[in-house]
């Protein structure tokens, strides 16, 4: 008895670490595709660099439902892992041959080439990532904020400290760590520890009633729609704010800790009432924005909150398709990004 319970705690550790080293690589991907776009733009004119941004951003976040379906389906997820690497370091090798060569920075054909490996990269490792948390730890919404925080404060580190040493470093830090994950996984597949959810999913993966196609549709549906408002007032709530390098880590510190923070405040006082507390304070932080940064700072952290929770429902009415459900979130972040911006 003894035995099996210390073989349980070791195996949940695993896990831990596991789900630990994925939210590490979140901060380091992202970090990384910022700081190649920026390292291939800085000579561009605006209207240049907005259609390298936006081919990054449509490919990295809109194909992840595509992606999604993918991964859903295939057998081998650590492949998903393995190609996501290689693209990325496709990239980096192409933005440094972009840069040197003087006839290359002047095709926006090749600097487009990078931002689709960057994109490709991306869409394939966040839904990675997105599943293989899912999947190891029982659709627990503490572990889901964990690993999807990092990516905002990477990408405000790869824009601030921007540097071909950082670009390698990022690359670098993603291949050995990558490396670490898959073989973790070959040990335990080979170890025959085959239940993966760990003790807590009987408590944190309910049996979820079986509903019809229509109603799993429209909820969804809902569900993104409220990410897609999220993403309106989180970008919103700072607008009008000149950020300085030390504002930008500053408050993609904040949107991180309130990504972690709401899987833990959700799991523990309850999904509904949780939720309306942040939307009900995050909405007059975002009316009262003028007051002052403190109110600005308080409106990100508590929007930010509410992200484990809709990526929880959605997995809980996706069951076995976590994929396609972190991809369709992830998705509608993008249309509410370009309304805050461009309204």
């Amino acid at each position: 008895m003894e035995y099996d319970k210390s073989a349980a705690m070791s195996g949940n550790c695993k896990l831990n670490t596991m789900i630990g080293i994925a939210s590490l690589m979140h901060f380091l991907v992202d970090g990384l595709c910022i700081c190649a776009l920026y390292l291939m733009v800085n000579n561009f004119c605006i209207a240049e660099a907005f259609a390298v941004f936006m081919t990054y951003n449509v490919l990295a976040f809109m194909t992840q439902p595509f992606t999604g379906i993918w991964v859903d389906k295939l057998r081998n997820k650590h492949l998903v892992l393995l190609v996501s690497c290689i693209s990325l370091a496709l990239a980096v090798l192409m933005t440094a041959l972009v840069v040197a060569l003087p006839q290359l920075q002047v095709s926006l054909t090749a600097v487009m080439s990078v931002s689709v490996l960057l994109g490709m990269g991306n869409s394939m490792f966040h839904v990675w990532g997105g599943k293989q948390t899912v999947i190891k730890k029982g659709n627990d919404m503490r572990h889901i904020g964990v690993f999807v925080s990092t990516g905002a404060l990477g990408l405000a580190v790869g824009f601030v400290l921007c540097s071909w040493a950082l670009l390698y470093i990022f690359l670098l830090s993603i291949c050995v760590l990558g490396f670490i994950f898959v073989k973790m996984e070959l040990d335990m597949k080979f170890a025959q520890m085959t239940e993966v959810k760990g003790s807590e999913s009987d408590v944190n993966d309910p049996e979820s009633p079986s509903w019809g196609k229509a109603v799993v549709c429209l909820a969804i549906i809902a569900i993104a729609s409220f990410v897609l408002f999220r993403s309106f007032v989180g970008e919103s709530i700072s607008s009008g704010i000149h950020k300085n390098n030390l504002l930008l880590i500053l408050f993609a510190a904040v949107a991180m800790v309130g990504k972690m923070a709401g899987g833990w405040i959700a799991r523990y006082s309850g999904i509904v009432w949780s939720t309306a507390i942040f939307i009900l304070g995050a909405m007059t932080c975002y009316f009262l924005k003028s007051e002052g940064m403190t109110t600005v700072l308080i409106g990100l952290f508590l929007i930010n909150c509410t992200m484990p929770v809709t990526l929880y429902l959605a997995n809980c009415l996706l069951k076995e398709r976590e994929g396609l459900a972190f991809g369709i979130l992830a998705a509608a972040l993008i249309p509410g990004y370009l309304l805050a911006n461009f309204l």
